[in-house]
């Protein structure tokens, strides 16, 4: 299988392939001191761009790690980076912070930075399928929630094989209490009788950015939406279920258990609506 085109800027330069940033005693490398975020280019587009820059910076705040670049920083060194690939090339974006020292707690001033772009095609909007994990998400108080951060993953990377083993394609996490949080790797919604309703950010789940976008893009096209509290019965009994997310932005979910369900309209005007707005 030959490895997607890939660039990185990676102390002050744009080198290729995947160069070695991490030794064994790289703190980042046994003590998780990780965040880092996600954006889309394609279609010579790039929704929300800002907003995931904004939100690396937050998340390196809050895990105690030095912003080295603030968001404008960022997003000019993607618009470079976006030069070494075709101008509607799909591409995954991603930037990140790391820690090179500390023992358990890391130490801010080694703070590194790492910008990576590489080829990634969207996923097709043809709909997966999904069941309900036995992993939840952990509450604020058990784990860095607040922050887009490594160490949050292989809970949902145990979610993902657990619903494959099943023969499924994703998994609906609940919270710690038992209400739907989201999906393994994307923010969830249901539609019912019209209305969009998807969980209210509890302090679990991260708030996407393409989640907050397609609320307010619905709401523009008229459609009632409720963040509130979800139960897994209500994802059974949805008229429709769909994602939202940076990799997949918005996708139908065609599959809860051993339901079939078909994309319906709160989720077409959902995912033209996305469409529009990132060409407008």
């Amino acid at each position: 299988m030959t490895a997607p085109k890939a660039v990185h800027f990676l102390d002050g330069e744009w080198v290729e392939g995947n160069p070695p940033i991490m030794g064994p005693m790289t703190h980042a490398a046994w003590m998780a001191s990780v965040v880092f975020d996600g954006a889309r280019a394609f279609e010579g587009v790039t929704p929300d761009l800002d907003r995931h820059c904004e939100r690396l910076v937050n998340s390196a705040n809050t895990f105690g790690l030095k912003a080295l670049h603030s968001a404008g920083e960022m997003l000019e060194i993607a618009q470079d980076g976006l030069r070494h690939f075709d101008d509607d090339a799909a591409l995954y974006l991603r930037p990140m912070f790391f820690a090179e020292s500390g023992f358990v707690a890391a130490d801010p001033e080694s703070t590194r930075f790492c910008f990576t772009l590489y080829e990634a095609p969207l996923p097709p909007a043809d709909g997966f399928s999904v069941c309900l994990s036995s992993y939840r998400r952990p509450a604020p108080n058990m784990a860095p929630t607040d922050a887009k951060a490594s160490c949050l993953y292989p809970n949902s990377a145990r979610a993902l094989t657990e619903a494959g083993q099943r023969g499924f394609d994703n998994a609906v996490v609940l919270d710690a209490i038992g209400n739907v949080a989201e999906l393994a790797t994307a923010n969830i919604w249901i539609a019912k009788d019209g209305a969009a309703i998807t969980p209210v950010p509890n302090g679990t789940f991260l708030n996407g950015v393409t989640r907050q976008r397609i609320m307010q893009l619905l709401q523009e096209r008229g459609i009632r939406v409720h963040e509130g509290r979800v139960t897994w019965q209500d994802v059974l009994e949805a008229d429709e279920v769909f994602s939202t997310g940076n990799y997949g932005k918005v996708v139908p979910i065609t599959k809860v258990e051993d339901r079939n369900l078909q994309p319906g309209p709160v989720y077409t005007t959902a995912r033209e609506a996305y469409w529009d707005w990132a060409h407008g």
